[in-house]
């Protein structure tokens, strides 16, 4: 698809909806978000307990570009068993519900990546099972900043046709230094492998309260930055949504919903000197 003349010097920006399939008044407040507001992709769990109201509803919006949120922490349990997988869960088969156990593990070696491979490939596979093209992978947590985890997802990427893979980075807090090292060699990784990033991110250190007032900040700091192509990532949801109550995030998932469909949102995106697109449009 061309683009307009006047949106030519504009750069693209995706805005994607992260954590599709966790309920289904987040898979409703993710179609709203891209019919009614900003988003152009979102991310779908295969692991998520609404994932089949979620494939029904991307089979209804086809203009909404789907990726795979690739899942090694959280709530919900894996695809595989823990006899399939022993170094990525407990005795119960549980995954860890935090990026900190991955990251200890790694540390200590206790990372098989035939285990990640089998249950992120199993993953995928399922998404990839909605039928519908995949445009992008990224994961729960930004797993994938962690280089075992990375190459896998890298590995799996390419393997599948799947042509882009986030790149997240921290600009604030005592993550900085770390994800920034991380970040590095993973843009490596994925260079290597012959995929597309986003040049630029916001959305980790926004996580769960990416109010308006936020997403103007991201938005005016990626303009300062100046790279060509951007993402910011969220996470709405719908007002009072009682399936949400089992996870402890503290996440503002209605104000994000309100910033994403509010009409100012939008004049903002076109001020910052950015057009929206998804991550097909990066090119």
């Amino acid at each position: 698809m061309s683009v307009p003349a006047r949106d030519a010097a504009l750069r693209p920006l995706v805005v994607t909806a992260d954590d599709l399939g966790l309920t289904p008044g987040v898979n409703r407040a993710v179609r709203r978000a891209h019919l009614e507001g900003v988003v152009t992709a979102t991310s779908l769990l295969a692991v998520g307990r609404a994932f089949d109201d979620a494939a029904r509803m991307l089979r209804a919006t086809p203009t909404l570009e789907l990726g795979a949120h690739l899942a090694l922490v959280g709530e919900d349990p894996p695809l595989l068993t823990a006899r399939e997988i022993p170094t990525l869960v407990d005795r119960r088969g549980a995954l860890p519900l935090g990026y900190r156990t991955v990251v200890a593990r790694g540390l200590a070696g206790r990372i098989d990546p035939a285990d990640v491979r089998r249950e992120l490939g199993a993953q995928l596979e399922r998404v990839a099972g909605v039928g519908l093209p995949l445009t992008h992978l990224d994961t729960h947590q930004h797993t994938h900043l962690w280089p075992v985890v990375g190459d896998v997802v890298a590995a799996l990427a390419r393997e599948h046709g799947v042509p882009a893979v986030r790149l997240p980075r921290a600009r604030a807090g005592l993550v900085r230094p770390g994800v920034a090292l991380l970040a590095r060699r993973l843009g490596r990784a994925l260079r290597r492998a012959g995929l597309a990033a986003p040049a630029d991110y916001a959305g980790l250190d926004e996580a769960g309260a990416l109010t308006r007032a936020r997403f103007e900040a991201a938005l005016t700091a990626l303009a300062r930055r100046g790279a060509p192509h951007a993402e910011i990532n969220t996470h709405p949801g719908e007002p009072g949504d009682p399936d949400l109550g089992r996870f402890a995030w503290g996440y503002r998932w209605s104000e994000e919903l309100d910033m994403l469909t509010d009409p100012t949102t939008r004049d903002a995106v076109a001020r910052a000197g950015y057009r929206l697109t998804g991550f097909a449009g990066l090119a």
